[in-house]
């Protein structure tokens, strides 16, 4: 099997990390803190990182202030997220959910949905093909 990493990029100049291989640790906590100490968490209402990228698999950790919010958000491939920590409000096919910590949601490809961080949150987002 061929390693696959990431480059670095001006945002994250020493950023080289595997994303594929035969197997792939993640130390959700360390990426967590890196998230936090970026400048872009700094300017923007949401940080994500990549950590996992195979073929069918895409896993990425990401923090969203409170008030954060993606809109109509749809995708061409199955999602679950789950909530590491926080509050946040899931509205889909005219339902309303409200995640916290512990609690996830999964989404066939194209459902359209919302999601409102009601409180600074971590999550952890899978997306996959079905």
């Amino acid at each position: 099997m061929e390693i696959k990493s990431n480059h670095s990029t001006g945002n994250r100049p020493e950023g080289d990390r595997i994303l594929d291989a035969p197997y792939v640790f993640t130390d959700i906590p360390m990426y967590l803190e890196q998230l936090r100490s970026e400048k872009s968490w700094a300017k923007n209402d949401r940080n994500a990182i990549t950590v996992y990228k195979s073929d069918k698999i895409t896993i990425v950790i990401a923090i969203l202030k409170s008030g954060a919010t993606v809109n109509d958000h749809s995708i061409d491939e199955c999602l679950t997220f789950q909530v590491l920590s926080g509050e946040l409000k899931v509205e889909t096919e005219g339902r309303v959910f409200y995640t916290t910590s512990g609690q996830m949601m999964s989404f066939h490809a194209q459902l359209a949905h919302s999601i409102s961080a009601l409180t600074d949150s971590e999550i952890l987002i899978t997306t996959y093909k079905g």
